[in-house]
């Protein structure tokens, strides 16, 4: 989503600083309450969301897929985790400008807030990359929503931003497993990402962890 200028530092020290003079000034509880909530949750979006796109921030995204593990273990649920990269983006910023790349890194985000489902959790966790925890998904449904979400990025007009160019991402794809950790889905799913790189733009690379080594004398 585009930024939110009520959604700034600034803002909601502007906010804060209002409220806390009103309150030297013995302002009326009712007034100031609902100000100082309302900081409370600028404060709060803040400190969760990335300010350019909107997007959960990279702390606050490795928080949901560690909740997602814990999750798994309680209820026994596969998830997916995935991480898009968008595909020629530091050319783009020299042909087209910065405002051009923040332009896109904004419409991507909007655009997975529409595809995506409510219970999936969308964040910016590296200037041109972007991570999906899709929970109780299999990997193959992982790569049917992130198909769909190319289809719509490929659909945006993008002639007013990048004239002549199409945008596009790869993506790296993986599951969990047992004995997994936020750190070692998120280096899984940056090592497809590569992977995907590597084939050109737009291609999507799995990889899912090594099954633990089962040792027959153990039982013995």
């Amino acid at each position: 989503m585009p930024r939110n200028t009520k959604q700034s530092v600034p803002y909601a020290q502007q906010q804060l600083t209002l409220a806390i003079a009103q309150l030297k000034q013995g302002g009326p509880r009712e007034e100031i309450l609902p100000m100082l909530e309302t900081v409370l949750s600028q404060l709060q979006t803040l400190a969760t969301h990335d300010s350019l796109t909107g997007a959960l921030n990279r702390r606050a995204l490795l928080a949901k897929l560690e909740f997602e593990l814990e999750r798994s273990l309680r209820t026994g649920h596969s998830f997916s985790f995935a991480v898009i990269g968008i595909d020629h983006l530091p050319e783009i910023m020299e042909q087209f400008g910065q405002d051009a790349t923040k332009h896109i890194l904004q419409m991507v985000t909007a655009q997975a807030n529409t595809m995506l489902r409510t219970l999936d959790s969308f964040g910016r966790v590296a200037a041109t990359e972007f991570a999906i925890v899709m929970p109780t998904t299999w990997l193959d449904q992982s790569l049917k929503a992130i198909a769909r979400l190319q289809a719509r990025i490929t659909e945006v007009d993008w002639s007013n931003t990048v004239p002549g160019r199409n945008i596009s991402f790869c993506t790296g794809l993986t599951a969990n497993a047992p004995g997994d950790s936020a750190d070692k889905m998120l280096a899984r799913a940056s090592e497809a990402l590569k992977k995907a790189k590597a084939l050109g733009a737009g291609q999507i690379a799995q990889i899912e962890a090594d099954l633990p080594s089962y040792d027959a004398n153990a039982s013995e």
